[in-house]
């Protein structure tokens, strides 16, 4: 408590500086990789992604962001047996930023798109390890953190593949591919509006104060949906059609016929990923603010005050800005070759699993989802279409991610207490 009293408006600066460090992270990696899809398939550049996720992270993290944040991430660990030396966690809180931040700056700077949560979650068990003790971590939750490095690419891979295989069904595989596409683009666009409706009503809107019972989310989703597949069909229903041109012209304008429809699912990743993934980035920073200002008080849940939120979009959209183009080129143009319908799938794909997941309990990454949903519209093509090179090298960054935020978070968490004790 001593050391709390001493030295807290020392640590809450720090761990300022080490939350808007991760929310950097963050913002090259894992918004860089929601956004990369669009990129790679020409549907928006990287100016106008910047400028999407500025607008789009801001309103998903105010409008449907919680204001209250767990903040022993996830029931990881179990702090109890250091109730009475608040002054551990905090190192431990600390560490754990200062740790994943370094790790997603390491894999931004190699353009591997890793999960924020899982590095998080491995800093976190590593301060735990050395800080509490073996015991406090939750080994269980560790398993099924395991578990969905398999489950998440696959789930999203193969919706991806059954909605590439509907776009040639329904539309490149017909005798009028562009007046098909442009009957079944609403129906596409419905989708998207729908299901991230879904994921915001399922997720969000708490610290509002509006709480929807399941048939009135889902009621509200179809509104929603209906609104963006009418806006969707005032921005398709100009495209030509010549039915004396190639099939070749026809292919081309059915891709103009996508690339609009791209902009919706942009905007709906950047909006999703500000309400679900903002406030987990920035949840230590939260728990090291509630422990400090209460005096030393650890508690499992606390407020999140909008000054942190605002933190955190602003180092968000700045690590986007600086680095985010080394995982935007990964995830749109070395895995597979992107146009705009096989992108417009991958990332619908990527939604839908995010909604199933969030309803069944299901232990997935948002980023392993999103990877496996491009890797399920490459393979629709074959695995030619594939550069398994660079396919090999994300597997492996996965893989350390969990033992590399944990080995950084020790040797963190042993320099902070040397040099507060």
């Amino acid at each position: 408590m001593e050391i709390i009293a001493a030295y807290g408006t020392i640590m809450v600066i720090m761990a300022v500086v080490f939350g808007l460090f991760m929310t950097w992270g963050i913002g090259a990696n894992d918004l860089a990789n929601a956004m990369g899809t669009s990129v790679g398939a020409g549907a928006v550049t990287i100016k106008q992604a910047i400028c999407i996720a500025i607008v789009f992270e801001f309103l998903g993290a105010v409008l449907a962001g919680g204001n209250v944040t767990k903040t022993i991430r996830k029931g990881i660990i179990d702090p109890s047996s250091i109730i009475n030396q608040p002054e551990i966690l905090v190192y431990g809180m600390l560490a754990a930023l200062l740790a994943a931040a370094f790790w997603l700056m390491i894999a931004s700077a190699k353009g591997w798109p890793v999960s924020t949560t899982h590095s998080i979650i491995g800093a976190l068990v590593g301060f735990a390890m050395v800080g509490i003790g073996p015991e406090s971590v939750k080994w269980g939750k560790i398993g099924s953190v395991v578990m969905s490095w398999v489950l998440s690419p696959v789930l999203g891979g193969t919706i991806s593949y059954i909605l590439v295989l509907s776009t040639r069904k329904f539309i490149f595989n017909t005798d009028n591919p562009l007046g098909n596409a442009k009957k079944c683009a609403p129906v596409y666009i419905f989708l998207v509006g729908f299901i991230i409706s879904l994921v915001t009503l399922f997720k969000g809107l708490k610290h509002l104060n509006v709480n929807f019972s399941t048939s009135q989310s889902f009621a509200l989703a179809v509104v929603i949906g209906l609104i963006t597949a009418t806006i969707g069909w005032l921005f398709i229903r100009h495209i030509k059609e010549d039915l004396l041109r190639s099939r070749d012209f026809h292919f081309e304008a059915v891709e103009k016929v996508f690339t609009p429809m791209m902009l919706f699912t942009a905007c709906s990743m950047a909006f999703a990923h500000g309400s679900n993934d903002v406030a987990n980035g920035i949840g230590p920073l939260a728990a090291v603010v509630s422990i400090i200002t209460s005096g030393g008080e650890v508690m499992q849940t606390s407020a999140l005050p909008i000054w942190i939120m605002l933190l955190g979009g602003g180092g968000i959209v700045l690590g986007l800005l600086t680095l985010g183009y080394r995982v935007m080129l990964t995830v749109g143009r070395k895995i597979t070759e992107l146009t705009p319908s096989r992108g417009f799938c991958a990332e619908l794909a990527a939604a839908t699993t995010v909604v199933l997941a969030s309803r069944t309990g299901l232990p997935v990454s948002t980023t392993h989802i999103l990877v496996g949903s491009v890797l399920g519209v490459g393979f629709a093509r074959g695995v030619g279409a594939l550069d398994l090179r660079v396919v090999l090298n994300i597997i492996i960054s996965w893989l350390v991610t969990l033992p590399a935020g944990a080995v950084m978070a020790m040797f963190f968490f042993f320099t902070l207490k040397g040099i507060f004790s």
